[in-house]
């Protein structure tokens, strides 16, 4: 997976960020980044805020576990997570499905 890779500090992340949208999601693949929609919007950090919880929700981390270290005002950024391997990344992302955990489920 060309968005995650080790280091010698944790599992870094390369997300491609579209804010402002209906709901926070994961996308997918966007070239070398994993696409992520998020529910704010792009003002006073709080598109940064909510790419930190819902990344932090996904996995199922700890707000210490997370740092944005690159893209504070781009769509472009990377997050490092140090309480996680990578296939534990990939584990948790394929085991939500990408989805926020505190979406209802819809009726038939």
């Amino acid at each position: 997976m060309n968005w995650l890779t080790a280091t010698g500090r944790g599992v870094l992340l390369r997300l491609q960020i579209q804010p402002q949208a209906s709901k926070s999601e994961v996308v997918g693949p966007h070239g070398d980044r994993l696409k992520l929609r998020i529910a704010a919007p792009p003002v006073d950090g709080k598109a940064n805020e909510e790419v930190l919880r819902f990344v932090k929700e996904l996995l199922g981390v700890s707000n210490r576990d997370l740092e944005l270290v690159r893209g504070q005002t781009s769509r472009a950024k990377d997050v490092l997570c140090t309480s996680l391997t990578a296939e534990d990344v990939v584990q948790r992302f394929q085991a939500t499905g990408g989805k926020r955990h505190d979406e209802k489920k819809q009726r038939k």
